[in-house]
């Protein structure tokens, strides 16, 4: 197989026809010497997906499709797909068209010049609110700056990447993903290519601020100690601070003898030393939740149903 595209599915109903048609008509002419495959992943869509989809793999024969038992995240759906594709190369691409198909043969074709790596890099996003372009942009520049790798920034899954990238990606499992950082962390030659990000063609984001703050912790959790040492920091400064509150009171009160005692700056203290303490448990709690997920061992995902081999699943 010359070429698989991974598409994860969340309530797509009216994207799901469209994309198809699209990605007909960029990949067909491309005339790919080993053909190409379609893998759409249904990760526990509540709407008719799963039916639209079944009826293309019924028409098309090289439409595959992967029936998750429930909604376990777009990561773990992207993951899915990976780990059933079989293609030299392999396009990861989102079903609401605000990634468009038709960059698919620029992307393939700088791959052609030597690199493993090639994603789209945003250059404008259309149809975003403020809040979430800003919250974006803050988010993607705060984790280059305190991960140990070079993470790109303005970037999202949309790309294609080698045999020899996936292949890396399956000796990841762990629980919680950031694909677009792990892809960093592999290494090779990795490139970009620029464009404008149009609108959602319909339907609703899957991507909810909770979804969006949950991967930003898994992607600064998976690839940084910084907060670990900012908690770790922090308690020295609040331990210099309240032995230097201590020295000033035991000043005022053996030698100027101008010490008035007050629940004011008791209760300041208090709940001072508090919220820092309370801040350093949660993000060492953070750090455990996600290495006591790994040492589970739970599977990543389960199927319910696919019309792709199940024996060619690499063991979870």
């Amino acid at each position: 197989m010359e070429l698989s595209v991974i598409i994860p599915i969340y309530n797509e109903e009216p994207n799901i026809d469209e994309l198809y048609r699209r990605l007909l008509s960029v990949l067909e002419p491309m005339a790919l010497p080993g053909g190409f495959e379609l893998i759409f992943i249904n990760d526990g869509s509540r709407d008719q997906s799963l039916a639209l989809l079944m009826n293309l793999a019924a028409r098309d024969p090289r439409v595959r499709y992967i029936d998750l038992s429930r909604n376990f995240g777009h990561q773990i759906a992207v993951t899915a797909g990976l780990d059933r594709a079989t293609g030299e190369a392999v396009v990861i691409i989102d079903a609401d068209l605000q990634d468009p198909p038709e960059l698919i043969p620029l992307l393939r074709q700088k791959m052609l010049e030597g690199y493993e790596v090639v994603y789209a890099k945003r250059r404008s996003r259309q149809g975003d609110s403020m809040a979430k372009k800003l919250t974006a942009r803050l988010f993607y520049r705060i984790l280059a700056s305190i991960t140990h790798i070079s993470i790109p920034v303005d970037t999202g899954d949309f790309r294609i990447i080698s045999r020899k990238v996936v292949e890396g990606l399956r000796l990841m499992p762990e629980q919680n993903k950031f694909i677009r950082g792990q892809i960093s962390w592999i290494g090779y030659r990795q490139t970009y290519i620029e464009y404008d990000r149009a609108e959602r063609a319909g339907g609703e984001t899957g991507y909810t601020y909770r979804k969006m703050i949950r991967l930003a912790l898994d992607g600064i959790t998976a690839f940084s100690d910084v907060p670990l040492k900012a908690a770790t920091i922090g308690g020295f400064l609040v331990s210099g601070i309240a032995f230097l509150v201590g020295l000033y009171t035991m000043y005022s009160r053996f030698v100027t003898h101008d010490y008035q005692p007050g629940w004011p700056s008791l209760m300041v203290s208090i709940l001072f030393l508090g919220g820092v303490q309370l801040i350093s448990v949660g993000i060492i709690g953070e750090y455990m939740a996600r290495l006591s997920a790994n040492v589970r061992q739970r599977p990543l995902y389960l199927i319910s149903d696919t019309n792709l081999p199940l024996v060619s699943a690499p063991a979870k």
